[in-house]
């Protein structure tokens, strides 16, 4: 079970996301189906979204869903590994060197160094 500190901090994620990508919490309840009053409270820490949830926002938050479910401690290291390593390398996902390291640091660290990732990748694409 997921405790509150952890609710807290995906929530604190999703809402940076959400502010730099300058979407209203009704724009953003709009588009991915999920109502602006719910999406508010797990922005506080209030709600921890379901798998369901985290995979309908994904889009329209620009992450990839497998990205998101890791922060969400939804994918295990090894999953997230696997996910992480296809042979292709897009723009949407991690190096397999940085995953492989991050799949041996505790979840709090992996999830603080994949949000930390996503909004230099979010700040180095505006800047170009």
């Amino acid at each position: 079970m997921t405790n509150n500190s952890d609710s807290k901090n995906l929530g604190r994620i999703l809402k940076q996301r959400r502010v730099m990508l300058q979407l209203t919490l009704c724009k953003l309840g709009a588009v991915s189906g999920v109502s602006p009053s719910h999406l508010g409270r797990i922005e506080r820490g209030q709600r921890f979204p379901s798998a369901s949830i985290l995979r309908r926002l994904a889009k329209p938050l620009d992450f990839d869903e497998s990205e998101l479910l890791s922060l969400a401690d939804y994918l295990t290291p090894q999953q997230f590994r696997i996910a992480e390593t296809a042979p292709l390398y897009s723009d949407r996902q991690l190096d397999p060197a940085v995953s492989m390291m991050l799949a041996q640091e505790p979840v709090e660290v992996q999830r603080t160094v994949i949000g930390i990732l996503t909004i230099l990748k979010r700040i180095a694409k505006a800047m170009e």
